[in-house]
């Protein structure tokens, strides 16, 4: 009865994961919650997930995988490489390939596509080639990474604790290497082959906007902002020393903004203060000798203001102007809701810096850029207001939804201006980490642990919040949550069901006929569902039919690892080709086109492959 039940419920899950109509974390703790309910796992057996090696390590290397990402090093890289390409289009697309199957072996193959994408976009654009000749090889290649280190993919991490859970050596960081490489090149000399023929062409088909984000430094342009920025430096003389900013009532009596402050101290009272610090300009903020403020303005009202106090006027080059966006400040743009109770109110009167803590700087009107006299504007729906303050106070603005909404994502660029400069960090950070994993120093969890612990201490990462913000609990949650489905299928004889099924089918042809059975159904599965719950599901499958027959299961577990990642053949494969099929323009059957043909290659290059590299 308790098998048919845990078939029952598998059924269910699989076809909940196919249709996608449901999250699929939240799928698999549905799953979870039935075998608890129907006394097939007690809670302890289904909350085991949730601590298990393997979870703990996705999790840390989310945020080894951003700290790359946010101090640029992965960008260096892949740019770098680019400028090599030189005027050859053939040249580039390989070229291409190789960047992201090398940046994916220490990464989320996810965030290989999202880092690459606006720069493969950019490029393809200045060579006059349709980007979505090469965004669908992109997808295909970051998938195949996965297959290039033990971290590279969930489905490695899995199938390597499930030798473990089963008595044997988990796998090498470089184990699954060979098969990685061979299969990379084999996805590379097809796409170089066919993409003349099969790969979309058409510039129409590209979405312009796939992957934009208003960053601070664009909407300093677009508002004209640096035609406005000047520098005022306070000498020792100036009679507003020591006067807060709120008794010299700049905004109503000159028209003049001050941005932020730089405070130099540099005298005999000042010993034990910083030589430079950066802050935000405040009604009490204390103005003292040597100071810098950053001013915005009409050059007429700045020299007004000069004249009078005895200040020193510099215009802001590109390098000062950088400096209204730094680790603590920055600029947003804020649109207004339909419902927001600003429409209609002059800007004088909303108290924004009272309840926000932020400037106002500009109005956009429908493309009309605002800078003068904004006091007296009465907001309109439509309206959208470039707002300058801490990063804090901007990302606290972002979560007002009922009158507001911030565009762009402060916590992403405060992230990434926070890390600018430590590319070097965070490269030592990685080969520190990979040594560990290579040489055994720790178990892998530690290893990657300590990965992620310093690229946070170091500042690759603004902070916790930052790390906690780039864990995809979505993944966390769903291998979490699918592992003790095989607890379950074990303690019913499910596992055993399946083997015997999967053998008595193909056992005639011997091992290698049920690996074969094997790669297959993973490779059928994994084109609808999840690479990770795919390796969660048929891992122990495999591990049972190798112990069945006595073979080598470290074949059978490197052909799951590598069936899970071939996710060709729909856009709902994985997650990077859900993202090039909007980013792209591509349609349900250009998938079809190009991955079935590629499925069919790929498996038997791997079953030639494996069990020469794997024997049985």
């Amino acid at each position: 009865m308790q098998l048919t039940i845990t078939f029952i419920i598998l059924g269910i899950t699989i076809a909940l994961f196919i249709t996608n109509r449901i999250r699929g974390d939240l799928v698999a703790v549905l799953a979870l919650l039935a075998f608890v309910i129907v006394g097939i796992l007690t809670p302890t057996e289904a909350l085991a997930g949730f601590s298990n090696s393997v979870v703990i390590m996705i999790a840390a290397l989310f945020v080894v995988g951003e700290g790359l990402l946010r101090t640029g090093l992965a960008g260096m890289a892949g740019k770098l490489l680019l400028k090599w390409s030189g005027n050859s289009e053939l040249k580039l697309f390989v070229l291409l390939l190789i960047i992201v199957a090398v940046v994916g072996s220490f990464m989320d193959n996810t965030g290989t596509f999202a880092l690459m994408l606006p720069i493969v976009v950019s490029v393809a654009i200045s060579i006059k080639v349709s980007p979505s000749k090469y965004l669908l090889p992109l997808s295909y290649i970051a998938s195949m990474s996965g297959l290039m280190t033990l971290i590279a993919s969930p489905p490695n991490l899995i199938v390597s604790q499930t030798l473990v859970d089963n008595g044997f050596e988990k796998l090498g960081f470089f184990e699954i290497t060979p098969i990685g490489i061979i299969a990379t090149i084999i996805v590379i000399l097809y796409l170089v082959v066919i993409r003349n023929r099969l790969l979309p062409n058409e510039k129409s088909r590209v979405n312009k906007d796939a992957g934009y984000k208003l960053s601070p430094k664009k909407i300093i342009k677009d508002y004209h902002l640096k035609d406005r920025l000047f520098q005022i430096n306070i000498p020792e003389s100036s009679q507003i020393i020591d006067k807060p900013l709120a008794e010299l009532k700049l905004p109503a009596k000159y028209q003049i903004f001050i941005m932020t402050i730089k405070h130099n101290f540099n005298d005999s009272k000042n010993l034990l203060s910083p030589l430079s610090n950066h802050e935000m300009a405040g009604p009490m903020t204390i103005l003292h000798p040597n100071d810098v403020l950053f001013v915005q303005g009409t050059k007429v009202d700045v020299l007004n203001f000069v004249n009078d106090y005895g200040l020193e006027l510099k215009t802001m080059d590109n390098e000062e102007a950088a400096e209204l966006i730094s680790k603590k400040i920055g600029l947003a743009e804020v649109l207004l809701t339909p419902q927001s109770r600003l429409i209609n109110e002059k800007v004088s009167q909303i108290g924004f810096r009272e309840k926000y803590n932020l400037n106002i700087l500009g109005i956009n009107r429908k493309g009309d850029y605002i800078l003068k006299n904004m006091a007296d504007q009465r907001l309109s729906f439509g309206d959208a207001i470039l707002g300058q303050g801490t990063w804090e106070e901007i990302d606290q603005l972002s979560k007002e939804t009922q009158d507001v909404v911030v565009v762009g994502q402060p916590r992403e660029f405060a992230g990434v201006v926070a890390a600018t400069g430590k590319a070097p960090i965070a490269g030592i950070i990685l080969l520190l980490m990979v040594g560990l994993m290579v040489f055994e120093v720790f178990d892998a969890v530690i290893s990657v642990m300590i990965g992620a612990v310093l690229m946070i201490i170091t500042g690759c990462l603004r902070n916790m919040d930052d790390a906690y913000r780039k864990i995809n609990f979505e993944s966390i949650v769903l291998v979490a949550a699918m592992l003790p489905m095989a607890t379950a299928l074990q303690k019913t004889g499910g596992m055993t069901l399946l083997s015997d099924g999967i053998i008595n089918m193909l056992g005639q042809y011997g091992a290698y006929g049920v690996l074969i059975g094997v790669y297959v159904l993973t490779i059928i599965f994994g084109q609808f569902v999840s690479n990770t719950a795919t390796a969660v599901l048929f891992a122990p499958i495999a591990m049972n039919a190798a112990l069945l027959m006595d073979v080598n299961p470290y074949t059978f577990m490197i052909a799951v690892a590598a069936a899970a990642g071939m996710a060709f053949a729909t856009p709902i494969a994985s997650p990077t080709n859900s993202l090039v099929l909007t980013a792209g323009g591509y349609k349900f059957m250009d998938f079809v086109r190009i991955g079935v043909p590629l499925q069919i290659i790929m498996l038997v290059i791997m079953m030639i492959v494996i069990p020469l590299i794997y024997p049985f």
